[in-house]
C-alpha cells in the first residue's frame, strides 16, 4: 500500500479523466471505482471516488463539486526519458482544452497543472559551471515546452 496518495478534486468528467490519464504512460490503470449511494450528494450511478495508477503511482479522483478548483500551486511532474516523450505528452495534454505555460508547465483539459520535464534539465542546472547553468536557466524560462537540444546548446554557450 502506498503511504501517501494524491487526491485530485473534480467537478464531473471523471470517466473522461480516467481514460485520458491511464492512456498516457505505461503501468497505468483504473484500480477501483466507488459510486455515490442513494444518500448522495451525487446520483447513485455517479462516481464518487476513482482510484487509478499512473506510471505505478496511485492517485484518487474525487467527484466533488465546483467548490474547489485546481490551480498551479500544486502540479504533477513527469520526468521524461527523451524529447520524443516530452513531445508526445505535451501534445496530448495541451490539446482539447489544455494550455501551455512556461518552462515545461502546462494545464491539462481538466485544469490540473503538470510539469513535463527531463532529469537532464536538473543536471544542467546543478552544474558546477555556474555561467553555463545561468545560460540554461535563461533558455528554459523562455520556453513553453522544453527542448533538450536547445538546453544543451545553451549550456555549451552556442
Amino acid at each position: 500500500m502506498q503511504k501517501i496518495v494524491t487526491y485530485l478534486w473534480f467537478d464531473g468528467r471523471i470517466e473522461e479523466a480516467l481514460e485520458f490519464y491511464t492512456s498516457l504512460l505505461p503501468d497505468s490503470r483504473v484500480l477501483n471505482i466507488t459510486n455515490y449511494t442513494e444518500v448522495g450528494p451525487g446520483r447513485p450511478d455517479e462516481i464518487m471516488f476513482a482510484e487509478f495508477q499512473l506510471a505505478g503511482q496511485r492517485f484518487t479522483l474525487v467527484n466533488g463539486n465546483s467548490f474547489f478548483k485546481p490551480n498551479a500551486a500544486m502540479s504533477l511532474c513527469i520526468n521524461c526519458e527523451d524529447q520524443a516523450e516530452i513531445d508526445r505528452l505535451w501534445e496530448a495534454m495541451t490539446t482539447n482544452g489544455g494550455a501551455a505555460s512556461v518552462a515545461g508547465w502546462l494545464t491539462d483539459r481538466f485544469g490540473v497543472s503538470w510539469q513535463i520535464t527531463s532529469p537532464r534539465l536538473r543536471e544542467l542546472l546543478a552544474s558546477d559551471d555556474r555561467d553555463a547553468a545561468a545560460r540554461v536557466t535563461e533558455a528554459f524560462m523562455k520556453m513553453n515546452k522544453l527542448d533538450i537540444a536547445e538546453l544543451e546548446r545553451a549550456f555549451c554557450g552556442e
